[in-house]
């Protein structure tokens, strides 16, 4: 098991986000939850390049396309931050 956490600015994009996305986003949520950061059967799911223990996934593919990014703050502790999800367009990691 892994805690999760999001950050405050990942909270508040949530909220503006269609409710269909955000029931994708608390759908991968739970398997980071109980599987871990690796979310291997996500669209496009990948280790970000060039940054240690950060991680991101298509939510939903189309357009707008939606991501989720996350990085695993503690091997010991097992803990998981989700710091953007939103569109593709605005992610932190191009």
């Amino acid at each position: 098991m892994c805690k999760v956490y999001m950050t405050r600015k990942a909270l508040k994009a949530l909220d503006r986000l269609p409710e269909a996305i955000r029931m994708r986003i608390f759908q991968l949520l739970t398997e980071i939850e109980v599987g871990g950061p690796m979310a291997m059967n996500w669209p496009n799911f990948s280790k970000l390049i060039g940054r240690s223990n950060k991680y991101h996934c298509h939510v939903k593919k189309g357009r707008p396309t939606y991501v989720a990014c996350w990085r695993k703050l503690s091997n010991q502790y097992k803990t998981v931050e989700v710091y953007y999800v939103g569109t593709h367009e605005n992610a932190p990691y191009k």
